[in-house]
């Protein structure tokens, strides 16, 4: 049936970031509130710096994770990065909407990549 076979399609193709806000993201067409983590094979809530372990679990899925620091580009926790790169995870700092465009357009190449997202 097509219907599967669209959801099987979406899904191959990832979860693009629709849009964003004041504290929320629009990621394949569902809202999330607060800090979020898009991996290869999720979407959901993270707890924000203090919590690589998402990233860290999917290190097979992936070659490189977009921080989007929220408005303006800043500094991340050593920690944060640091166990990233420790699991072989590329770790790419941006504004976050910066980060989303940048995301979407690896995306659709087909990239393995993550984002973490901070609201704007």
């Amino acid at each position: 049936s097509s219907a599967a076979s669209d959801v099987y399609k979406r899904q191959e193709e990832g979860r693009p970031v629709d849009g964003y806000g004041p504290n929320f993201f629009r990621i394949a067409g569902e809202v999330f509130e607060g800090q979020v983590a898009i991996l290869p094979n999720s979407c959901g809530h993270w707890l924000g710096f203090e919590d690589p372990t998402p990233f860290v679990l999917a290190a097979n899925d992936l070659d490189v994770v977009f921080v989007g620091t929220g408005a303006q580009i800043c500094q991340i926790p050593l920690n944060f990065r640091t166990a990233l790169e420790d699991a072989g995870i590329g770790v790419e700092i941006m504004n976050s909407p910066t980060a989303c465009r940048t995301y979407n357009v690896m995306l659709s190449e087909g990239r393995r990549i993550g984002l973490a997202l901070i609201p704007v």
